[in-house]
């Protein structure tokens, strides 16, 4: 369960929510709203007060490395620090399951230079799931892809989901909380309240 208490930057909250295991929180709302900025606080990528909690873990028991470690965020632009592929992968985790699910069994020997962008949307997606994070924070994790390739990531997501992890993914899709069965929740003006009935 992933846990979040009155938490609030200078430009959100206080946002309190709750999602249990194997559930889905999707956030929708205009551009501007604090989406982004409500998975950055989470994720403590960010300066913010409140409290925050994985299952008994209270994030600021721990260093915020670890503690992105256990709840890894996928921001809507990955990062990318080397050329290749391969090089931006734990070897310790095997991604080739995942990359088969998404049609992207070849990527690891591919240059980073060559990527579309739906191309490291995903890979992006790869890199934090094969890690086996505890809870995942999806920002617009399929903006850039066309039908297939977001059935594809779709598929993948609920998967993670129906494993125990609770997931919160930021979304400009309506349609999409509802295929990945997901609780709707609306962000304005840096508040968010749960969106009835939808």
């Amino acid at each position: 369960m992933l846990r979040v208490e009155t938490l609030a930057t200078e430009l959100i909250g206080p946002v309190s929510l709750t999602v249990g295991a194997g559930d889905c929180a999707a956030i929708t709302g205009p551009s501007g709203s604090g989406k982004s900025l409500l998975l950055r606080a989470i994720a403590d990528l960010d300066p913010n007060t409140g409290h925050v909690r994985l299952g008994q873990q209270e994030r600021d028991q721990m260093p915020a490395w670890q503690w992105r470690q256990r709840v890894a965020m996928v921001p809507a632009e990955t990062g990318w620090w080397a050329d290749r592929v391969r090089d931006h992968f734990d070897p310790a985790h095997d991604p080739l399951p995942m990359l088969e699910a998404l049609d992207l069994a070849p990527a690891l020997d591919w240059e980073v230079s060559r990527l579309s962008t739906g191309e490291r949307q995903r890979l992006g997606l790869v890199r934090a799931l094969c890690c086996a994070p505890q809870a995942v924070l999806l920002d617009e994790p399929t903006a850039a892809l066309d039908p297939a390739a977001t059935e594809r990531v779709e598929a993948l997501i609920r998967d993670v989901i129906a494993r125990g992890v609770p997931a919160i993914i930021v979304t400009h899709d309506p349609a999409q909380a509802e295929r990945l069965n997901a609780r709707r929740y609306r962000m304005d003006k840096g508040r968010l309240t749960p969106d009835p009935g939808k």
